[in-house]
């Protein structure tokens, strides 16, 4: 359910640096660091922005090769070095190396997934920054009371819900489980796009799932409900690197840019780039400035 799974074609990967799947790729082999992005907005600016700290660090033959391909394709690709480091999200990571983990709580995610990560990989520090699923209401209803997943729980009967279509396969059990919670209709509409956005604007439905890193959160005045029994698992931004293609000068830059990285300042990142166009490029100069991470 998460926008950020990366979606692009994998021959795309191949065109731009060589067959990730092959062997003998552009990698840490050679002194490169070869940075990975998915086709979404937010992964670029991040691989970017960690291109800048490597590049602020020392490092030499920098380069963001967007777009990856599937999680599937990615992991290939860091095993033979094609790649050296994508930007990833823990809670989606931990699940794909471990599919029966039941770790929400961000500490948690995290302990498991530096213990799962299999040989040939690393992950660095997390982030303090998430972009993970959220419920939002409209102010009238969150001015009623609800507030909570739990107060959701009381209300749900006579609730719509608009979301992605994996909603259903997902969290129907596990919010009626946790919370008591069975929507009067489940309605798709898209994963956190324009089209849940103007259902819950317009009252088409009463209950959105969106994303932290939204700007049409505040823009429109919905309020995110706190997920008081951690339902959703968390999702702070997490580097996955290809062991042995980093110093460990340049993985302190990098853990660095974690520490620096907050949900606030990834929402207006987004904000940057989605609505004011900002170029990526700047955008990650200017993130590295504020927050003191240029040499």
């Amino acid at each position: 359910m998460k926008r950020l799974a990366l979606l692009a074609a994998a021959a795309l990967l191949v065109a731009g640096c060589g067959n990730p799947l092959a062997g003998g790729g552009e990698g840490g082999s050679n002194g490169d660091i070869i940075i990975g992005a998915s086709d979404v907005g937010e992964s670029l600016l991040l691989a970017q922005i960690y291109a800048g700290a490597l590049k602020n660090a020392g490092a030499m033959n920098v380069t963001v090769r967007p777009p990856v391909g599937s999680r599937e394709v990615v992991v290939k690709a860091l095993q033979d070095k094609s790649l050296s480091v994508v930007p990833d999200y823990s809670g989606n990571l931990l699940r794909y190396f471990d599919k029966d983990t039941q770790a929400t709580k961000p500490e948690d995610v995290y302990t498991q997934l530096k213990a799962k990560v299999p040989a040939g990989f690393e992950v660095l520090d997390q982030a303090p920054a998430e972009d993970k699923d959220l419920l939002v209401v409209g102010k009238q209803l969150a001015d009623s009371g609800v507030k909570t997943f739990s107060d959701l729980g009381k209300r749900c009967k006579d609730l719509v819900f608009g979301g992605p279509g994996q909603w259903s396969s997902r969290w129907k059990d596990k919010i009626k489980t946790l919370y008591g919670c069975e929507f009067k209709e489940i309605r798709t509409t898209d994963t956190g796009g324009p089209v849940t956005v103007a259902a819950l604007k317009s009252g088409d439905v009463q209950v959105a799932d969106l994303f932290s890193t939204s700007s049409t959160i505040a823009a429109n005045g919905f309020v995110p409900l706190t997920d008081d029994k951690n339902m959703f698992p968390a999702q702070n931004i997490v580097p996955l690197i290809a062991k042995g293609t980093l110093s460990e000068q340049e993985a302190a830059a990098l853990n660095r840019v974690s520490a620096a990285l907050t949900t606030d300042q990834l929402t207006q990142l987004n904000v940057e780039f989605t609505e004011e166009k900002r170029n990526p490029l700047d955008i990650a100069e200017d993130f590295l400035a504020r927050n003191n991470l240029k040499s």
